[in-house]
């Protein structure tokens, strides 16, 4: 019955009945224009609040949020990270990454402004002096891959591609402090991109960029067999 009464919401908010930011009626109004008892409009509002669809402003009223989808996907990270002991979801959505961040690479390579490219530029700076501080190198990596996505002007694929690739992280600081190398690969792909985005190659950065997330699922699967085989 809750599922239906949330259900019910969300129809009024998809037809625009409740657009972003309109204010929901009160509690006694809002059960009857869905006939509903108010236990079920409560629990369903909170539901949907609890999903960043809806704010509760305490003396104030309920409200349709904005909608945004790094709003509404903002807990799509913390359970990506509740799969981390699985190490077939890992690969799983390292899979989607190798599927979703090349084309989105691509996508940057036609739409990136100068301005962003300089941004770019700087994460890869940043990443050559800290070469030998791992931890700092991957947080520059990171900020690189946002830098690119974020140029592709597409909030639902940088939301989905954070949660995604935040879940590496450790993955990349192992292979850092075992792999005397992986700085230097590392590097090196990260520089192949940022030369092919420079270039505004659609193709050139799609394959820049599918050749390192694919090293990285490598080194991810590598990282998974060394600590599968460790004494529990």
């Amino acid at each position: 019955m809750t599922d239906k009464a949330i259900e019910q919401i969300r129809e009024l908010i998809r037809t625009g009945a409740l657009p972003p930011g309109s204010k929901l009626p009160p509690e006694p109004d809002l059960a009857a224009q869905l006939g509903l008892s108010r236990n079920l409009a409560r629990e369903a509002v909170k539901a949907l609040a609890v999903a960043r669809v809806l704010e509760i402003r305490r003396g104030d009223g309920t409200y349709v949020t904005s909608l945004q989808p790094s709003l509404l996907f903002e807990g799509l990270g913390g359970a990506v990270e509740l799969l981390q002991g699985d190490s077939a979801a890992l690969q799983d959505l390292m899979e989607v990454r190798r599927l979703l961040e090349p084309v989105a690479t691509a996508l940057a390579a036609i739409r990136i402004s100068d301005e962003q490219l300089a941004e770019v530029q700087q994460h890869l700076d940043a990443m050559r002096e800290a070469r030998d501080d791992v931890e700092r190198l991957n947080a520059h990596d990171a900020a690189f891959h946002r830098a690119v996505v974020s140029a592709t002007g597409n909030d639902t694929l940088l939301t989905l591609l954070e949660a995604i690739s935040g879940r590496t992280l450790r993955a990349r600081i192992w292979r850092g402090l075992v792999d005397a190398d992986a700085a230097g690969r590392t590097l090196a792909e990260h520089e192949a991109i940022f030369t092919a985005l420079s270039t505004r190659d659609a193709a050139l950065s799609q394959a820049a960029a599918l050749l390192h997330v694919n090293s990285t699922e490598r080194g991810l699967r590598e990282y998974l067999r060394t600590t599968e085989s460790l004494p529990r």
